[in-house]
C-alpha cells in the first residue's frame, strides 16, 4: 500500500516538474481538434480557390503581369539538355569565326538581380544576364571551368548516367581547385540552358532522412517508413526515382537538427501523433526540398516546422518555404508553400520558462543577421515572424531545440510537441 502511494506521489511530482504537462489534453483529444483544423483549413482553401478561379491549377509567373521579366527553369529531357548544350557551342563557334571572339551570356544570380514575389511566396530570378568572355584575365579561368561543366554534362547526356557533384569535381581538381567554384557554376550552367539542376544529371550526395507514417516506390521498390528504424530512410538524391507516395498521417513535421530528429524517432513519436518526420541535417539540400515538396503537393498535409529559436534556424525555415537567392531560377520546384513555424519560437523561451544557463547571448553577427532579415520582403509579409525576431534581436538570446532537454531528453516528444499541437500555435 505504501509502494503504491509513493509511486503515485512521485507521478504527481513529475508532472509538477514538467511545465504544463498537467494542462495537456489525451493524446485522442488533441487528434481531434488538429483535425478539426486540417478540415475547416481545407475547406477554406477549397473556398478560395473556387472564389479566385474555376481551376484548381495553382498560381505561376506566367498568370502575373510583373514590373520585371523573370526567368524560371523547366524539366527537360536529356535529349534536350544535350541539343541546347550543341546549341550553345554552335553560337560560340559562329560568334568566333566571326571575329566577335568567345563569351558566354550568364544569367546573373547577384542578390540585385533577385525578386520576392508575394503573390506566389518565393524568390524569383530576374532577367539580368552578364558576359562571361574568354579573352579576359578576371574572367577567363571562370569561363574555362563553364566550358569544361558543358563538356561533362554533354559526355553524361550521352551515357545516360547519374553522377554527384563530387564526382564532377574530381574530373578536373587542378581547373577547379574548390568543389564551391564548379558547384556555382553548375548552377550557372543550369540557368544558360533554362533547365533544372536534375535534368543535368548531377546529384548531391544522400543527406535528409524522413522517417514516419510514409510508403513511397523507391526506384521500383516499396519503402515504409514506419520500419526504417531510427536512422530513417535516406531521401533519394534523384527525385525521379520516387513515386507512389502513401500516407495516414495528419501532418508533416519538417525538423532543423539530427539530434532533434533522432529524439522523436527513437520515441516513435509518428506513432502517437501520426505524422511523417524529416530532416535535412541543417542547411537544405535539393533532394530534402524537391522531396518535401513532392509530398506536400502529393499528400495535401500541411506542413509544421521545428528549427532553433535563432536567426539562422528562420533562415532556413525560408528556405524551404521561400527558395534561396542561390537557386532562385529553380524556386518553383525547390519551394514548399505555407509552411507553418511550429517552434522554438523566441516567445516561447519565457513561456515554457526555459532557464536562462540554457539560454546562449546572441553575436553581433547573430543581431545582425536578425536586422538583415527583417529587411526581407518575405519577412514583413508576416506580422508573426517580424514580432518574434523584433523579440529576438531585442532580447539578445537564443536557443536551440535541446534547451528543452533541460526538463528532461523526452520533454520535446512528451509535452512540447504535443501542447503545440493542442493549441495550435504556430505561425
Amino acid at each position: 500500500m505504501a509502494d503504491k502511494k509513493k509511486r503515485k506521489r512521485s507521478k504527481d511530482d513529475d508532472a509538477e516538474e514538467l511545465p504544463f504537462k498537467n494542462i495537456l489534453k489525451p493524446d485522442e483529444a488533441i487528434l481531434e481538434l488538429f483535425k478539426s483544423y486540417v478540415s475547416s483549413s481545407i475547406k477554406a482553401a477549397a473556398g478560395a480557390g473556387g472564389a479566385s478561379s474555376s481551376s484548381s491549377k495553382p498560381l505561376t509567373l506566367a498568370d502575373l503581369s510583373l514590373s520585371s521579366s523573370c526567368r524560371e527553369v523547366a524539366d527537360l529531357s536529356l535529349s534536350s539538355v544535350q541539343t541546347e548544350i550543341e546549341t550553345v557551342i554552335v553560337q560560340i563557334a559562329r560568334s568566333i569565326l566571326a571575329g566577335d571572339g568567345f563569351s558566354f551570356n550568364v544569367p546573373s544570380r547577384a542578390a540585385s538581380n533577385q525578386l520576392y514575389v508575394p503573390e506566389l511566396d518565393r524568390i524569383v530570378l530576374k532577367d539580368k544576364s552578364t558576359l562571361r568572355p574568354f579573352a579576359s584575365v578576371s574572367s577567363v579561368r571562370k569561363t574555362t571551368i563553364t566550358t569544361r561543366i558543358l563538356a561533362l554534362i554533354h559526355q553524361l547526356c550521352l551515357s545516360k548516367i547519374h553522377v554527384t557533384k563530387r564526382d564532377l569535381f574530381y574530373t578536373d581538381v587542378k581547373l577547379f581547385q574548390d568543389q564551391t567554384q564548379s558547384d556555382a557554376v553548375l548552377d550557372d550552367v543550369s540557368c544558360m540552358l533554362g533547365c533544372t539542376r536534375s535534368s543535368l544529371n548531377v546529384i548531391a550526395s544522400e543527406k535528409g532522412v524522413v522517417v514516419g507514417r510514409l510508403i513511397f516506390s523507391d526506384n521500383g521498390d516499396m519503402i515504409d517508413c514506419t520500419k526504417m528504424g531510427m536512422g530513417g530512410k535516406a531521401i533519394p538524391p534523384n527525385i525521379d526515382r520516387v513515386g507512389d507516395m502513401q500516407s495516414d498521417a495528419l501532418f508533416i513535421l519538417l525538423v532543423e537538427k539530427d539530434a532533434a530528429y533522432m529524439r522523436l524517432a527513437e520515441d516513435r513519436f509518428y506513432n502517437r501523433f501520426p505524422c511523417i518526420i524529416v530532416t535535412a541535417k541543417g542547411q537544405p539540400d535539393v533532394a530534402t526540398r524537391l522531396f518535401l515538396r513532392k509530398m506536400k503537393m502529393e499528400l495535401k498535409l500541411p506542413v509544421l516546422a521545428l528549427v532553433d529559436s535563432d536567426p539562422y534556424g528562420l533562415k532556413i525555415l525560408s528556405v524551404y518555404g521561400c527558395g534561396s537567392k542561390n537557386m532562385s531560377y529553380d524556386s518553383a520546384n525547390l519551394t514548399t508553400p505555407d509552411i507553418k513555424w511550429l517552434g522554438i519560437r523566441p516567445s516561447d523561451l519565457d513561456k515554457y520558462k526555459i532557464p536562462e544557463q540554457c539560454r546562449l547571448p546572441m553575436t553581433e553577427q547573430d543581431i545582425k543577421t536578425g536586422k538583415d532579415m527583417l529587411e526581407e520582403d518575405f519577412v514583413k509579409k508576416n506580422p508573426g515572424w517580424v514580432e518574434e525576431l523584433n523579440l529576438m534581436v531585442k532580447s539578445k538570446q537564443k536557443a536551440e531545440i535541446q534547451a528543452l532537454s533541460t526538463f528532461g531528453f523526452q520533454y520535446l516528444s512528451e509535452v512540447y510537441l504535443p501542447l503545440k499541437l493542442q493549441q495550435q500555435d504556430w505561425l
